[in-house]
């Protein structure tokens, strides 16, 4: 699966704020990617936020992300959302370390 499957291809980077690191987050945003076609990582920054990039068809990234959020209501106090330009070339979504 890539990015490269036609369409309005957007990448988008959201920083995640609040209690984010030690509760899965990584590990669960990787398994909410499976089954999307989206491509992309995500990883923890040493100031305690979570970066991801997400990068596929405009519905699919908007469904992911909207999955990472409601998932983790309940730990983040804020998402600050970039849009990128599209990079292609991954073949999956990874987490980073």
């Amino acid at each position: 699966m890539t990015a490269e499957t036609g369409g309005d291809t957007v990448r988008s980077r959201v920083v995640y704020s609040g209690r984010v690191q030690g509760v899965f987050f990584r590990a669960t945003a990787r398994d909410l990617a499976r089954g999307r076609a989206v491509v992309g990582y995500v990883r923890n920054q040493p100031d305690g936020t979570v970066e991801l990039e997400a990068e596929g068809v405009r519905d699919e990234v908007e469904a992911f992300l909207a999955a990472v959020e409601s998932h983790f209501a309940g730990y983040v106090t804020d998402a600050a959302r970039t849009t990128l330009p599209a990079r292609g070339g991954e073949s999956r979504f990874e987490i980073r370390y």
